[in-house]
């Protein structure tokens, strides 16, 4: 399901922009949940527990709203805890636009809002997160999917009957083999071990019978010790 969240301390626009978005997304032929908040802080309260859910999420944020939490603080702590979100930004002010760089954010949209505007706009939004499920590695959970970024993926680990997806922050875990995950992976995922899938991303040194993965010391098992040594040197000279 998609998670929209609306935050402006402008309550009446607040309103209005949800029954756009609203109306759009019905349009779309989507399921999807609106969210109304008038502080950072009470979105980001509220995100914390909305994440558990493993839903794609669009934010619509103001930069400008009183309180201790503005759009842009609110927008660096989200896009920490999403690599995936979409983050659009709506603002009085274009001054602030170059900042969203540093938080990826898809779009400006300046008040007062044309309908036009935001309906082009969430559309992009809409297809960015279609893109980034083929970006994401996919697992199916009783409450629903969760997408984890490739990228976010420290390593792969298996343990009995279960493979757990490894990020810095979680352990995800699921019914697999490593042998099936290793035939549609992308390619910096490699085998180190019969237990591990690591990803070449995020391998800080080759030593021996091990590697560092974000400073976690992981096993290199003699048979895929070449195989392993070869694919960095590929990867790092790509």
């Amino acid at each position: 399901m998609l998670q929209v969240f609306i935050c402006d301390d402008e309550k009446t626009f607040c309103s209005d922009l949800r029954q756009i978005v609203q109306v759009e997304l019905e349009l779309h032929g989507i399921k999807f949940c609106i969210m109304e908040f008038f502080s950072g802080n009470a979105l980001l309260s509220h995100f914390r527990e909305a994440q558990r859910q493993g839903d794609s999420h669009i934010f619509f944020l103001d930069i400008e709203m009183e309180g201790t939490c503005d759009g842009m603080d609110t927008a660096h702590q989200l896009r920490s805890a999403d690599e995936s979100a979409v983050i659009i930004f709506v603002t009085a002010h274009a001054d602030f636009v170059f900042q969203g760089y540093d938080v990826r954010a898809l779009h400006y949209i300046l008040k007062p809002c044309e309908r036009e505007q935001i309906a082009r706009v969430l559309a992009a939004g809409l297809a960015l997160l279609d893109a980034k499920k083929d970006a994401c590695f996919c697992i199916r959970r009783k409450q629903g999917e969760l997408l984890l970024p490739y990228e976010s993926i420290l390593y792969f680990k298996s343990q009995g009957h279960q493979v757990y997806a490894v990020t810095a922050d979680a352990s995800y875990s699921f019914y697999g083999k490593l042998s099936e995950l290793e035939t549609f992976l992308p390619s910096c995922f490699v085998r180190s071990h019969n237990r591990y899938l690591i990803n070449l991303r995020h391998l800080s040194a080759l030593d021996g019978n091990q590697v560092l993965i974000r400073r976690q010391a992981l096993p290199v098992s003699r048979s895929c010790k070449q195989g392993l040594s070869i694919a960095y040197a590929r990867y790092i000279l790509t």
